[in-house]
């Protein structure tokens, strides 16, 4: 038999004839085989191993990118098939579908086991042959592997981590001009991809097709993003790799296995601080900058408005007419109020508001604003009214209001407020106009529908002409009443 079994491969079959002389001889054994027999085996070789044997490795798939491999110390996550030399299954954590997830070097698994996973990198595959002396010995694990047993572990490694390491940041895209950069208690919009450390994807912001928004640096996020999302600037592009200890630790969450590293790919669309106020940029002033706009004034204006990324949300010039509010009675968002103050017209600039000072948390998230003022009106005093059929009559150019364009009509109100108006035009006649009221804020009030105008031959809508009033007394065009 000695013979025979020389050169044998596992898994190989013989047929094995022995002679007598060769075997048990003349005496054969009492009671089993009798004298000069001749023995006949049927041999297969399930098992092999030698003293001298070391943990044997053999990797079939190595990824092209390897920051890392496993060293001592690492966790490490990885799927393992457990089977004997000649191919016998005796465990699966794939069948299980749970990962195995253990120290490495430190004496937590078998000692050929330790040995077979260093080195190794994150989607790396190797097939580990390990000795019985470096496995379970002539014991076996008293379950499902016997004493005496090599052991063949084919592997996927998932993932590694070391209880000291720190968050990451790769793949830094850095726009230009970034005046400000993130700090803790800023206020953040972005974009993220989140994945395992094998690329497994467990979560996308673009999916959901909205973006991730929270403080950082205060504890609303989990610590590694907390720390990775400081010194970022609006529009940069960077990969953040958080441990465990940094995530969500050995539990993990939903689809996030326990002790899992996560990467995030984050892009900024915007942030500010609760302390923000409006910042204003001029970019041009005309030479004759004497009158610029206040509480009351009546503005038209044009303007893009776009998120801090640059995203247009909407233009003026798109629509080809311009935006025209009375400044300073709620008939725009303060932060938009703000920023029109203290312009010419003819000037440009750049109007930055935070959300608390423009749409909040549930409105429209308009950040970025840029305006060019066209016309401006002086405030109308309360109570003041007139009324120019002729605009080519108007006493003062600057204190023209055209309430068609700027979206006011009339309504039931003047009947109401008991105010009638006329003109009179050459030859006594009463000459048609709007009938416009003025309320103590300086806005004007719509008195008499469309409809109604229509019916007694007055336009739908006409022109305001607001005249100046020395000492504070009112001064009326001749022949108009009020």
């Amino acid at each position: 038999m000695d013979q025979a079994l020389v050169g044998m491969c596992v898994n190989e079959r013989r047929f094995v004839t022995i002679p007598p002389k060769l075997a048990y001889g003349s005496e054969g054994v009492a009671g089993m085989i009798p004298p000069d027999s001749v023995l006949h085996f049927d041999v297969l070789l399930v098992d092999l191993w030698s003293p001298e044997d070391q943990v044997q490795i053999h990797t079939y798939f190595k990824p092209a990118s390897c920051p890392r491999t496993v060293q001592v110390s690492d966790f490490v996550r990885y799927h393992c098939n457990g089977t004997f030399l000649d191919g016998t299954l005796f465990d699966s954590s794939h069948n299980r579908m749970k990962t195995y997830d253990t120290y490495v070097g430190i004496g937590w698994l078998i000692p050929g086991m330790d040995a077979g996973l260093l080195g190794m990198c994150v989607g790396e595959r190797r097939v580990i042959t390990i000795p019985p002396f470096l496995a379970y010995g002539e014991a076996g694990d008293g379950k499902d592997i016997p004493g005496q047993a090599s052991l063949v572990f084919d592997v996927l490694l998932l993932d590694l981590h070391n209880p000291k390491d720190s968050i990451s940041v790769e793949n830094q895209v850095v726009p230009e001009g970034c005046e400000r950069r993130s700090r803790s208690g800023d206020f953040m919009r972005y974009h993220y991809n989140g994945t395992l450390l094998d690329g497994s994807p467990f979560d996308s912001s673009y999916r959901r097709n909205r973006t991730f928004d929270t403080y950082v640096g205060q504890g609303y996020v989990i610590p590694g993003m907390d720390q990775g999302l400081l010194g970022m600037c609006i529009g940069e592009r960077r990969r953040i790799v958080v441990p465990p200890h940094l995530g969500y630790g050995e539990e993990g969450r939903g689809n996030i296995p326990g002790s899992a590293v996560l990467v995030f790919d984050v892009q900024v669309v915007d942030f500010h601080n609760p302390s923000d106020s409006v910042n204003i940029t001029s970019h041009y002033r005309p030479p004759d900058c004497s009158v610029r706009s206040q509480k009351g004034d009546f503005l038209k204006y044009h303007y893009n408005a776009s998120l801090l990324d640059g995203t247009l949300l909407a233009s003026t010039w798109n629509l080809g007419k311009t935006h025209n509010v009375v400044l300073g009675f709620g008939q725009v968002v303060l932060g938009v109020d703000m920023g029109l103050r203290e312009m010419c017209v003819g000037e440009r600039r750049t109007v930055v508001i935070p959300p608390h000072l423009g749409y909040g948390e549930a409105g429209v998230e308009i950040a970025l604003v840029s305006w060019k003022n066209w016309l401006l009106h002086g405030a109308v005093a309360a109570g003041h009214l007139a009324v120019c059929p002729d605009p080519s009559a108007a006493p003062s150019p600057c204190c023209c209001l055209d309430l068609r364009s700027a979206g006011f009509r009339g309504g039931a109100g003047q009947r109401r407020a008991g105010v009638r108006h006329r003109a009179a035009g050459a030859g006594g006649r009463a000459a048609r106009g709007l009938h416009v009221r003025v309320d103590r804020r300086g806005v004007p009030q719509p008195l008499r529908g469309d409809r109604q105008g229509r019916r007694r031959g007055r336009p739908p809508g006409g022109v305001l002409r607001v005249h100046p009033r020395p000492g504070g007394q009112r001064q009326r065009e001749a022949g108009s009443r009020i």
